[in-house]
């Protein structure tokens, strides 16, 4: 049996066993990042006497809220700015060998989720794994990604980032009490997760941190400075902070700051487009995490990356009437300005919702995973994969949506009742086989499932297909991989 008390750099903390794993939840990885604290790098925690009793979820770092999608859970969450935690799930048995650790970042546009969310619940990875799994919290929004640096007095942009740098910093300094093995950190991640990873990957600060990287759904993603500049401006405008009154902003209270952001996001009419997001600040992240991952600036690390096939089909519905206000030539213009053949891209999609839906999945999410994929394979091997899997009754899930890969690689299906889904036998058998390919690729860098050869990207553009069956594919959609300049 595995000690349930463990001594951390910090203080000792005692967990329980659940489910048969054994289980830490709500470690503190830093300081509460309030009052003084707030819109600063994180710093680390306090240390405390005695044993910290670690079996309950730290808050959600508070957040805009969605009533349809709160039903997740079955209640509301508790959240707080105090939200710097992270959990740890580990098997029941003591091993012989420090285990292969998978820290994962969760997504939700950089304003929502937390580590803590049903589908994130680490127990199957490590029941089939072997392996230890983290999932953390970091700030968010407004919180966690205002661009606050210009404004000196110890602000800083970013901290979102930072804060998932100082959960990794964590984790390289205490794992090994619980059986992890600090030279072998796997870093993984889904949508704005996802994103965060391709920024890491350029970090000066997170060089050394981790050693593989998992990029499900997400890619290099960042606002210029002098855009997040504009959008800190409009908040502290909407806060009535002038910039000679810049201490108030450590006492407004966190739901005036969450607020601002909404009535920010209104007035721009930014629609989907991400508000708050990483920041090219010239420090944190010197270079466009494209351009970094290029220059080699994550040499040595594998790349597991890939997408699903109807990413856009959660955010524009199949049912959606056709909508003029998305304008496609607009939506191409704005996603991929660095092609001269943007008219002809719009006029080859479908003047329909579906479309529409088709236009975001292939130009926001696969080809920025195809360039991600090309830039890194020059410095490390890199494979690819698409995820297909449909359920064709199912109003939602007759298309392989955004996220969906999540419940697999996480083996959390039971949690789709929340969508009144109930996946059959095959797709529990479908996400082991998601489970086995992330578990090999953490212990030995190459994903490995189902018997299947899956060589790494290359020039051939190998892709595992993940559907009802698993099958390779060379260079998916060649044609449209053209057109869209990739």
């Amino acid at each position: 049996m595995r000690e349930l008390q463990v001594n951390t750099r910090y203080g000792t903390i005692q967990g329980e066993l659940l489910h048969g794993a054994s289980v830490w939840k709500g470690i503190p990885y830093a300081k509460p990042p309030v009052g003084e604290l707030r819109f600063q790098a994180p710093v680390p925690p306090e240390t405390w006497d005695g044993v910290r009793e670690t079996k309950q979820f730290g808050p959600e770092n508070i957040q805009p809220r969605n009533p349809q999608t709160e039903g997740i859970s079955g209640q509301p969450p508790v959240e707080s700015e105090d939200s710097l935690y992270l959990n740890i799930w580990a098997p029941e048995k003591e091993s012989k060998d420090s285990l292969p650790v998978m820290v994962w970042i969760h997504g939700g546009s950089f304003v929502s989720g937390a580590g803590s969310q049903p589908m994130y619940d680490g127990t199957q990875l490590v029941l089939r794994g072997d392996v230890i799994v983290v999932t953390i919290n970091y700030r968010l929004g407004p919180l966690g990604f205002l661009h606050m640096a210009p404004l000196g007095e110890g602000f800083a942009s970013n901290v979102g980032l930072l804060d998932q740098i100082a959960a990794l910093q964590w984790v390289q300094d205490n794992i090994g009490s619980f059986g992890g093995d600090p030279a072998n950190i796997t870093v993984f991640g889904e949508s704005a997760g996802s994103m965060s990873i391709a920024a890491l990957m350029a970090m000066p600060s997170a060089k050394g941190l981790f050693h593989r990287a998992i990029m499900q759904s997400g890619a290099s993603q960042v606002v210029p400075a002098e855009q997040a500049s504009a959008i800190r401006d409009g908040m502290l405008k909407v806060l009535g902070v002038a910039p000679d009154d810049l201490h108030k902003l450590k006492t407004i209270p966190v739901e005036q700051i969450i607020a601002a952001g909404e009535a920010v996001k209104q007035q721009s009419g930014a629609g989907m487009a991400l508000l708050f997001q990483p920041v090219l600040d010239g420090v944190t992240l010197p270079k466009v995490p494209l351009q970094a991952i290029e220059e080699g600036s994550a040499q040595d690390i594998p790349v597991l990356i890939g997408t699903t096939l109807h990413e856009g089909s959660l955010f524009i519905q199949p049912h959606v009437p056709y909508s003029e206000e998305i304008n496609m030539v607009k939506a191409v213009d704005f996603m991929t300005p660095d092609l001269e053949n943007r008219a002809a891209i719009a006029d080859s999609y479908p003047k329909t919702a579906d479309g529409q839906a088709q236009v975001m999945t292939d130009l926001f999410f696969w080809r920025s995973a195809v360039q991600y994929a090309a830039s890194q394979q020059k410095h490390a091997p890199v494979w690819m994969y698409r995820f297909d899997w449909v359920m064709p009754e199912h109003p939602l899930l007759q298309k392989s949506i955004h996220s969906i890969d999540i419940f697999f690689a996480f083996n959390t299906l039971p949690v789709l009742k929340f969508m009144n889904a109930e996946p059959d036998a095959s797709a529990v058998e479908l996400a082991g086989k998601v489970q086995d390919a992330w578990v090999s690729f953490a212990k030995q860098g190459k994903p490995e499932t189902a018997g299947v050869n899956w060589p790494a990207y290359e020039d051939n553009r190998a892709t595992l297909i993940f559907n009802h069956e698993v099958q390779l594919v060379h260079d998916p959609e060649a044609s449209k991989r053209e057109l869209l300049g990739i």
